[in-house]
């Protein structure tokens, strides 16, 4: 059984060695992380999962984005990234991840969710190749993801997904 909580400062360096441990050496040199620097993960949407000893056993973050396009800028939020121990994979718990923050993320009035991942794993959460959206290069296209939270919410949102240079007007719930 896990406890899930949103993290806390206290929480940070500990979730940072769970993604040390989880992800290859350099993760941080992956686009997605070009639109993280310098800005703080969603309170609320960013959780944690512990044991019944206070073991941290998995974690998920969410950031701001900005879509520019043609079409004006979009308001979204970054999934990611998402990590169990390697003691705990395969019992479930990064998918109680994923789907807890999203209903968090849908009560909040979020209308917009992204990631960069496989689809064929994030397709049994509700995600889908999303078209016309950039993700800053080398990006694969075909692995920038979309969860529509409300039908439509993504429909004529275009362009370059660009790193939010101070918090959006109002709080996560506008994003």
């Amino acid at each position: 059984m896990y406890h899930l909580t949103e993290e806390t400062d206290e929480d940070w360096w500990e979730v940072e060695a769970l993604y040390d441990l989880c992800f290859a050496p350099g993760r941080e040199a992956l686009s997605s992380y070009r639109l993280r620097d310098g800005v703080d993960p969603v309170p609320h949407l960013s959780l944690i999962a512990r044991d019944e000893s206070g073991i941290l056993a998995g974690a998920i973050r969410y950031w701001p984005v900005v879509i520019v396009g043609d079409g004006g800028s979009h308001d979204a939020l970054l999934l990611g990234p998402v990590a169990v121990h390697p003691t705990r994979q395969g019992e479930g718990l990064g998918g109680h991840l994923i789907r807890e923050s999203l209903l968090v993320a849908q009560g909040q009035g979020t209308q917009r969710v992204m990631l960069v991942g496989d689809a064929p794993y994030y397709a049994r959460f509700g995600f889908s190749k999303l078209d016309g959206v950039e993700m800053p290069p080398p990006t694969n296209p075909d692995r920038v993801l979309a969860y529509r939270l409300e039908d439509g919410t993504w429909d004529g949102v275009a362009g370059t997904v660009t790193k939010v240079t101070c918090e959006p007007a109002g709080s996560a719930g506008s994003l």
